[in-house]
């Protein structure tokens, strides 16, 4: 071996040790030891950048379910008694029959309205003229009037009903009608 073979071993080695010795002081693991480098002033903490994002984006609309009023419709009023009364109890009924003779029957009623204070529809009824018995009675297009909005049963329905036939001069009257609570006939001719 010759001299300069060691020389730079010994070099190498020294520069070794010198970096190990200053890695561990700057970790913190030069013992006790005082630094002789000059203290230093507080860095103020470094700020954030935000992180580049995309684009804002729009999220899609929600729908919030909006509350539906219900609304409790009337029945033409309730079924009053046995004898096969049929419609009363019912919102729009197709068929308001009194049970017994067919003057007491409306069948195939459109109602044009239902809920208001009246609610009027048109429907098949017999009609018995004047000096003709129901036997003679004949199927005649009716005018069906559901009326007086209040409760029957304890529930929201039309108190009273009435049909008539315009086309022999019939009109509506609120004096002459049947109480659909109690199927009492009021003002009846």
């Amino acid at each position: 071996m010759n001299v300069q073979g060691t020389a730079r071993r010994w070099h190498a080695g020294a520069a070794i040790v010198v970096a190990l010795g200053v890695a561990a002081a700057t970790a913190g693991c030069a013992g006790t030891a005082a630094s002789t480098a000059p203290p230093t002033a507080a860095v103020p903490p470094a700020t954030t950048v935000p992180p580049t994002t995309a684009p804002p984006t729009t999220a899609p609309p929600t729908t919030t379910a909006t509350p539906v009023a219900t609304t409790v419709l009337p029945t033409l009023g309730v079924q009053w008694g046995p004898g096969g009364q049929q419609g009363y109890g019912h919102v729009r009924p197709v068929t308001v029959f009194n049970g017994g003779d067919p003057t007491g029957l409306v069948q195939h009623i459109t109602w044009t309205s239902w809920g208001a204070e009246t609610a009027t529809g048109t429907g098949i009824s017999y009609y018995d003229g004047p000096g003709q018995s129901v036997a003679q009675s004949t199927a005649q297009r009716a005018t069906i009037v559901a009326f007086d909005l209040g409760t029957c049963g304890g529930h929201p329905a039309y108190q009273a009903v009435e049909w008539f036939f315009p086309q022999h001069g019939g009109k509506f009257s609120a004096t002459t009608y049947i109480n659909d609570c109690t199927g009492q006939y009021v003002g009846q001719r």
